[in-house]
């Protein structure tokens, strides 16, 4: 395995879910933090963790994907030696509603095409091409099962996270001939945060989502990220479709109810 301590990783959507568990994954290997979010004092929380259990260096940059002249500026504020990004984790994404597309909430499309999207392409377009002339660096985008299988009243969702597989490809063929890598990694059933903000804070209603079955844990997905950021200079793992052992596909969901 290659190492990445000491590495600058920089993750996207840090304050819960995947994007934390990446943070504590990559802290136990001994990497650097650039942690992102719109919530600053979870982050500021996270960072005081980190420090305590592993000791790690972690600088805190609290913005919204969606606001790119908020990222300009926010990368613009890391000290020099920060700058340098090896790894850049595209993490920030959710999901709004559950209807059919032709009842469906047009601001909630907005949120998901601007944060899954553009978000994903605003982070891209400012850190790649420092790798590209370093001559070093490695994103990882985090896709989804939603990206690679259409379900019901998931469509527009379902739509950004094909895009991000589309992106990530499309991004592998541009930088053909460096050395920067691009991987995607695309979970299934997740339990995190997910249904909560997708149903608007209804616990109960996320509930249902994971009940009765086993889902992925954000770790199992980290622990995925960080074998693709720890393989050898010359393999790149482009893509890796997980699910848990549960699960068959976007509506094929074994649950256990005896």
């Amino acid at each position: 395995m290659q190492s990445v301590r000491d590495l600058i990783v920089l993750i996207t959507g840090a304050s819960s879910g995947i994007g934390e568990a990446c943070a504590y994954e990559f802290a136990g290997a001994g990497a650097r933090l650039v942690l992102t979010a719109r919530r600053s004092q979870r982050l500021s929380s996270l960072k005081a963790q980190l420090h305590q259990q592993f000791g790690t260096e972690v600088e805190l940059l609290a913005f919204d994907v969606r606001d790119r002249p908020s990222i300009t500026a926010a990368l613009e504020s890391l000290p020099a030696e920060w700058q340098a990004i090896d790894i850049l984790i595209n993490n920030a994404g959710l999901s709004r509603g559950l209807e059919k597309l032709h009842e469906g909430d047009i601001q909630d499309w907005e949120e998901m095409i601007d944060t899954n999207m553009k978000g994903l392409l605003y982070m891209t377009r400012a850190i790649v091409p420092g790798m590209v002339e370093r001559g070093w660096g490695h994103v990882i985008n985090i896709g989804s099962l939603a990206g690679h299988e259409t379900y019901p009243k998931g469509n527009v969702y379902c739509a950004t996270k094909a895009a991000v597989r589309a992106i990530s490809e499309g991004l592998k063929q541009d930088l053909l001939g460096t050395p920067v890598r691009v991987s995607s990694v695309d979970p299934g059933l997740v339990e995190t945060e997910f249904s909560q903000v997708r149903f608007h804070g209804d616990e109960a209603r996320a509930k249902t989502v994971y009940a009765d079955t086993v889902p992925l844990t954000a770790q199992d997905v980290a622990e995925v990220v960080l074998f693709c950021a720890g393989r050898p200079a010359h393999v790149n793992i482009s893509e890796v479709f997980m699910m848990p052992t549960a699960q068959s596909g976007a509506t094929l969901v074994h649950r256990d109810r005896t």
